[in-house]
């Protein structure tokens, strides 16, 4: 495997088990989701917000693998659903799960999984060849997202509108910061 984080975590914790290696990596990974879900600037007129959660979806599907990154999304929205303040703005509760962009929180298990299944594959190590596994992912939140979207504002062409056009731009900024930062990280721990 060649993801990031179990390597610097072997070397600070050498004698952990790995089950409690790989819980310890998991919850970090949900929780750095949660941190970027603060990042949140509400749209007047989407009920989906911009948020920093995707740099940070296609950050740990990278860093943690493809089941430990599934996981670690599992772990999140888990965390989320029960009343802890992880979703966009510290929102929280079984209800986000059944709202406006529970197809976006559906993708991010999706597209973590994918992402880190490139990444085991080595499709991190550097950005031009990180560039794929994060459009990759992003274009898997898209579908999750903008076709539950559908369902709650009853078109696509809406759910267009309101979705994904205004968030192309950031998310691909966000793209192309994940693809600068995680070679970046790999070289420091090298």
């Amino acid at each position: 495997m060649t993801t990031l984080a179990p390597t610097i975590y072997n070397r600070t914790f050498p004698n952990v088990s790995e089950t409690v290696r790989n819980i310890t990596l998991v919850l970090l990974g949900s929780w750095l989701i949660a941190l970027f879900a603060q990042i949140e600037i509400p749209l007047p007129f989407s009920p989906v917000p911009i948020t920093g959660q995707t740099f940070a979806v296609l950050l740990v599907g990278a860093l943690l693998g493809s089941k430990r990154g599934a996981a670690a999304m599992l772990a999140y929205i888990a965390q989320g659903a029960v009343g802890l303040p992880f979703f966009a703005g510290g929102a929280s509760g079984f209800g986000i799960l059944t709202g406006a962009t529970a197809g976006y929180l559906a993708g991010f298990i999706v597209a973590a999984y994918v992402v880190g299944m490139l990444a085991e594959r080595g499709m991190e190590r550097s950005f031009k060849t990180s560039i794929v596994p994060f459009l990759v992912g992003t274009i898997i939140i898209y579908v999750f997202g903008v076709t539950w979207l559908s369902t709650v504002v009853g078109s696509f062409g809406k759910a267009i509108e309101l979705g994904l056009l205004p968030f192309v731009v950031g998310d691909v900024i966000k793209l192309v910061a994940a693809a600068v930062a995680l070679p970046a990280a790999w070289k420091f721990v090298r």
